[in-house]
């Protein structure tokens, strides 16, 4: 009897053996399936096996959210995540209750608004509705019925970008999706000639479309991203404020992660060669758009802090892999693989908020204030060599 026990434990020592050695080679082949579907804002993505397992779990926890915001909008009225200022006229029962409100929010937006509840909230919260309504209600419609037929160097950018703008998207790549995202972009072109039109904002204003529904909602969420939630001057012809973002965000990861900053600049490589899509497109054209917009959902809340969390969280996650990279062109292709696979928004945001530690709006703005002299001089000195070239040519 014992020797068929001690036997069996023989073989079941064996089987296990066999199965630590069989699993690499079978996560191996389900990690080569290439699996291609649709995401809920009709992306074509591709994926293997794994990626999907992701997504399906990310979806349930999507909907698991939507129940927690459902409930606290039948407890606390449909509105009540605008009664979330704390002012000094407020009795303090209704301080309290507001701060609570506060908390509660951010926490709540941190793991995602529920897709149906996203234009609303994004609306209210963002400050879009209320810059709207400062403006007469036929505001955006006299605004493109006016500029229709103009002809600026910002319309034939725009027109040229059209077509490049996610192509093989369900919508947005025909002649409505075309015709849509090009009178939201003409009539903020015309609405901020400052900034014009810039490449980068065709890709923003897309998926604003996508998420907002409308036309007008999403030239209303386009105004107070560029005026009111992101630097000044990102958008402009110098792009002195992406600049100055830039290192704004080599400064932080210097902090963040010191050793992998120095091995990066042993290497020679510039954060610019991946942080100035990050900063222009807003990782719209880097991460899944699920993703993205759980981004965004912190970002119209809590601010444009939010881009170095999530940058640093880029960089930090991929730490080991990179630090042992031997050229510029693993670094990007690192970065990009994983980026392009970061399908679990709550794993990224966990590390852009829980490992990369606190940052203040006010100290970004001092960063920012500090780096902004050296940008501007060095886009000085670039513009008068380049009149130098063209002495004949005013700029």
């Amino acid at each position: 009897m014992y020797g068929t026990q001690s036997r069996r434990k023989d073989l079941a020592f064996e089987y296990q053996s066999q199965i630590q050695i069989l699993r690499p080679s079978i996560h191996t082949r389900r990690a080569n399936i290439t699996v291609k579907f649709q995401d809920l804002y009709g992306f074509t993505v591709e994926g293997n096996v794994d990626d999907v397992n992701v997504l399906n779990e990310v979806r349930e926890k999507v909907r698991e959210q939507g129940r927690v915001w459902w409930a606290l909008e039948a407890s606390k009225g449909a509105n009540w995540y605008l009664q979330t200022q704390v002012t000094s006229t407020l009795k303090t029962s209704l301080k309290l209750s507001a701060l609570v409100n506060a908390i509660t929010l951010k926490k709540l937006i941190r793991k995602g608004i529920p897709p149906v509840l996203r234009p609303k909230v994004w609306f209210s919260l963002s400050g879009a509705a209320k810059k709207k309504s400062t403006v007469p209600e036929s505001y955006y419609q006299d605004l493109t019925m006016a500029v229709v037929d103009m002809v600026t160097p910002a319309t034939k950018q725009i027109d040229h970008d059209l077509p490049r703008t996610f192509p093989g998207h369900s919508w947005l790549d025909t002649p409505d999706g075309h015709a849509a995202l090009r009178r939201v972009l003409v009539a903020y072109s015309f609405r901020d000639s400052d900034v014009g039109y810039c490449q980068g904002l065709n890709y923003v204003a897309a998926l604003l479309l996508l998420v907002m529904k409308t036309e007008e909602d999403a030239f209303w969420m386009l105004a107070v991203l560029l005026e009111n939630v992101l630097v000044s001057d990102c958008y402009t012809n110098n792009l002195s404020g992406c600049h100055v973002e830039q290192r704004v965000f080599k400064d932080l990861l210097t902090k963040k992660c010191p050793r992998l900053a120095a091995h990066l600049d042993s290497l020679e490589f510039d954060v610019s060669l991946v942080c100035t899509e990050w900063f222009l497109c807003l990782f719209s054209k880097s991460l899944p758009s699920e993703t993205t917009l759980r981004v965004w959902d912190v970002l119209f809340y809590e601010g444009a802090k939010v881009l170095f969390h999530v940058a640093l969280a880029i960089f930090k996650m991929n730490e080991e892999e990179l630090l042992v990279a031997h050229h510029v062109g693993d670094v990007i292709s690192i970065i990009q693989r994983s980026t392009h696979h970061l399908f679990d928004p709550d794993e990224l945001l966990t590390v852009a908020f829980d490992k990369v530690g606190f940052m203040t709006t006010t100290t970004i703005s001092k960063q920012r204030k500090k780096q902004e002299p050296a940008v501007m001089a060095e886009l000085d000195q670039r513009s008068r060599r380049l009149n130098s070239l063209n002495p004949d040519e005013k700029r």
